[in-house]
């Protein structure tokens, strides 16, 4: 520790000086100066610091980066519409991918602007067992929603040799690094209970968790969530595995209540679970997910809505019944849709969601998606500003801010340590038993990484809509990647990638 002498004298790179900083983990928050050195927090102080850049931060918040476990957006343009979101680290978990070597190598290559890390994906090892046309793994989100054209690995249980093979390549992508077994049930209602033991015993015997989309996705029995969230619950009791499950507000649809009853009782037993979510009432997936192949009548009782909810995310277009879903099915079957479940202008429907969004131990996560063009083609390269006519849920852009805004400023639901707590420490904590370098991040503290989010908590606001979706949050002032500053009094830098991978040690 430096004297307070040496404070003044040292030259730090970047000073952060007049902010209010929050460290939800120490439980600080007052007035300090933040000095920084390299890529770590060197110091904070009551004491003036000098340094080679100064940011005032006067009248702002100075938070840990946020930490978003729940992303599918790893484009540049994505990722960028994240950082306009506060998002310093965004991991792929719910469905990962493989190879997974493969995929590192490619965010290496091209350069990333927020640090990134992926799960070893089930459904890619799945498909490639299952589907002779898809054995060769790509690490692409193109390859995964093309595999959509073959729907036997979404409805038929594996065969023996075929499960041997998923674990094989499933415990190949862990030694390369992977954080969790990504485990999308939720697209694969075929799958047998014996399958998910063996992939969270594999789980398991690495020290690592499973982020699942459980399978089972209706307000009504039989096959309904609760069953599918009591499943997972007796696989984390009975295998020892680690268990995320995945945006719990849109897998429990009207049952929030009932699952966070269910889940706390099992945590207060020492059961390893532990669940995320976002603050919207719509949903989004390929339009030929199980869900939307079901029958009307079956569809509209278990979702509690009609095919009027859904829309194209390339196009805006909303679907008439269910011969325009058949028909688009058909034609393109691995585009992405927009499906809304709740309605949050409805007091009801708002009281459900807000039972996940604010319970006090459960993360906040984004589950954005790709950035799509009107004519299908995923958003790629080096571009910024993102097109208006480019398209995505809203969430991709604007859950954090939507969250601070609204839960903190706006409904005072939550006070600001907590709701930081949300969406900084307990993400790290979610993964840091068998990630060490999560330990340094969601903390501003004293030799942490220099991920950190500045933003002003009288205009953080998101303002993407489904209509309108590539609009960037509003508020995120400043943001340092690894103490790299990557927006600048709400400016991006377009020239800077420095994002690191987050990554399992390589044994």
């Amino acid at each position: 520790m430096l004297s307070s002498t040496a404070l003044a004298e040292s030259n730090y790179d970047i000073v952060i000086t007049n902010g209010r900083v929050i460290d939800p983990e120490s439980q600080l928050d007052a007035i300090r100066n933040v000095g920084i050195r390299g890529k770590v927090i060197e110091t904070i102080s009551t004491k003036p610091l000098k340094g080679n850049r100064i940011i005032d931060a006067k009248g702002l918040i100075v938070s840990p980066g946020f930490i978003d476990i729940h992303s599918h957006s790893f484009e540049l343009p994505g990722q960028r519409m994240q950082a306009f979101d506060g998002v310093t680290t965004a991991l792929e978990l719910e469905s990962g991918v493989l190879p997974v070597s493969e995929w590192y190598e490619l965010q290496k290559t091209e350069g990333r602007v927020l640090n990134y890390g992926t799960s070893a994906s089930w459904t890619f090892a799945r498909i490639s067992s299952m589907v002779a046309e898809k054995n060769q793994m790509q690490a692409t989100a193109e390859w995964y929603l093309d595999s959509f054209k073959y729907p036997q690995w979404q409805s038929q249980q594996s065969s023996e040799q075929e499960l041997k093979n998923m674990l094989t390549v499933l415990e190949q992508g862990i030694k390369e690094g992977a954080l969790a077994i990504g485990v999308n049930a939720g697209y694969v209602p075929g799958v047998g209970g014996k399958e998910l033991i063996e992939v969270s015993k594999l789980a398991a015997r690495y020290g690592i968790p499973t982020s699942t989309h459980i399978r089972n996705w209706s307000n009504v029995d039989p096959d309904s969530s609760l069953e599918g969230l009591n499943m997972m619950i007796g696989l984390a009791a009975t295998t020892g595995v680690e268990s995320i499950i995945c945006h719990l507000n849109s897998s429990m649809l009207r049952d929030a209540k009932v699952a966070i009853e269910m889940l706390e009782a099992a945590r207060n037993k020492g059961i390893s679970i532990t669940t995320e979510a976002y603050p919207y009432g719509m949903g989004s997936f390929p339009i030929s997910a199980a869900i939307l192949r079901l029958p009307g009548d079956d569809f509209r009782s278990r979702i509690g809505t009609d095919w009027d909810s859904v829309s194209l995310i390339a196009t805006g277009r909303q679907i008439v019944d269910e011969a325009d879903i058949r028909k688009e099915q058909k034609s393109d079957p691995g585009q992405m849709v927009v499906l809304e479940y709740l309605n949050e202008d409805k007091a009801e429907d708002l009281k459900i969601l807000d039972q996940s969004i604010a319970s006090r131990w459960i993360p906040i996560a984004s589950d954005a998606v790709p950035w799509s063009m009107p004519d299908g083609s995923m958003l790629k390269g080096d571009i910024w500003p993102l097109p208006k006519e480019a398209a995505s849920n809203p969430r991709s852009a604007g859950t954090f801010t939507k969250f601070l805004g609204e839960y903190v400023r706006e409904r005072k639901v939550l006070s600001w340590m907590e709701a930081l707590r949300k969406i900084s420490l307990l993400p790290a904590q979610t993964l840091e038993n068998g990630v060490p370098a999560m330990k340094r991040k969601g903390r501003l503290q004293e030799g942490m990484d220099a991920d950190i989010t500045i933003f002003d908590p009288k205009t953080i606001a998101d303002r993407a809509t489904v209509e309108n979706s590539a609009q960037t949050s509003i508020g995120i002032r400043y943001l340092l990647v690894n103490g790299t500053p990557l927006i600048i009094d709400n400016k991006l830098d377009v020239k800077v990638r420095p994002g690191h991978a987050i990554r399992r040690d390589i044994k």
